[in-house]
């Protein structure tokens, strides 16, 4: 779905700050999610073995962040649906293809590759916290294999992350959008000419 905007909002990139010309995307449980799991899992990851303590409770904080997320995934507004946003294997791959060629559409929410990224950090996450769980459980308290699995999937979660990071500066870069604003502020740029509403 595309929407025309009024030819000197197109034209002025400064007019891009001004409400008229920006719209509603990230609502403030996405955003207030999004930076407080930030800070969990960098405080759970620095913390490891050292400080079990601090470890044990950033890893439920960001149990909790995750659960509500994937309820607010359901029934939160458009942008924050998943059904908004992770789309087929093939058009990931159609995306990514384009990207390569520089001419990706500009998304107003997340694009198929970065619908694609949040649901795989999601799951990371639940693996990450049902690991994280059971080795507080006496059946599985320091459990080997958990804590293999639980340190190996924290590795892979921070390649991750750094790769979302990339991509987040790509796009910005691509798009003329200051997509880390956008998720303080909760606005983007209204959709113009081809991008995908």
């Amino acid at each position: 779905m595309t929407m025309q905007i009024p030819q000197e909002t197109a034209r002025d990139p400064s007019s891009a700050a001004t409400p008229s010309a920006s719209v509603k995307v990230w609502d403030l449980f996405v955003r207030v999610f999004h930076w407080s799991l930030v800070v969990g899992f960098t405080v759970a990851f620095l913390t490891g073995d050292e400080m079990e303590t601090l470890h044990i409770w950033a890893g439920y904080a960001a149990a909790g962040l995750v659960t509500l997320r994937l309820v607010w995934g359901l029934i939160g507004p458009r942008y924050a649906r998943f059904t908004q946003f992770v789309k087929s294997p093939a058009a990931v791959l159609r995306y990514m293809l384009d990207i390569a060629a520089g001419r990706e559409a500009r998304c107003v929410g997340h694009n198929p590759a970065g619908g694609a990224m949040v649901a795989v950090l999601l799951a990371m996450l639940v693996v990450l916290s049902v690991t994280g769980l059971l080795m507080t459980t006496p059946a599985y308290w320091h459990s080997k294999v958990l804590e293999e699995v639980h340190e190996v999937t924290a590795n892979v979660m921070l390649g991750l992350v750094l790769l979302h990071i990339g991509g987040v500066m790509l796009a910005s870069v691509r798009h003329h959008e200051n997509l880390v604003r956008a998720m303080v502020t909760g606005r983007k740029r209204r959709p113009e000419g081809h991008d995908i509403a």
